[in-house]
């Protein structure tokens, strides 16, 4: 039987959400050299449709974003998937928030400027 562990070791899709051009594509490129098929948006809407076509396995989402809260794209990710692990990011942070992105699915919760270790 397959565990949780074991399918996301296999998958390693990964959609990266943000509206910041510059940090997005540093992103990209650094979670490619460690092995993950990356999917980029840079609005909600796009991050939405991306989950819709295809739920990755991984996910590190802008909590502000032009069109919208990347709340909900993790809330369609843990609905279309409940095994995937998101990350929000945000320059914008506080506890209700935490909370909220935590209550949507979302396993982390890291405060900008991030980069690839965290």
């Amino acid at each position: 039987m397959n565990t949780v562990e074991d399918i996301l070791t296999r998958d390693r899709s990964l959609l990266l959400v943000d509206d910041d051009k510059t940090f997005l594509t540093r992103l990209e490129r650094a979670m490619q050299k460690r092995g993950f098929d990356v999917r980029i948006a840079d609005t909600v809407a796009g991050g939405l449709a991306a989950v819709e076509d295809s739920a990755p396995a991984f996910a590190v989402v802008d909590l502000r974003l032009e069109d919208g809260n990347g709340l909900d794209v993790v809330a369609a990710l843990h609905s279309k998937r409940q095994d995937a692990r998101a990350v929000v990011l945000t320059g914008y942070g506080n506890i209700a928030t935490a909370v909220t992105a935590v209550k949507l699915g979302a396993v982390d919760y890291l405060s900008k400027p991030a980069d690839a270790e965290d």
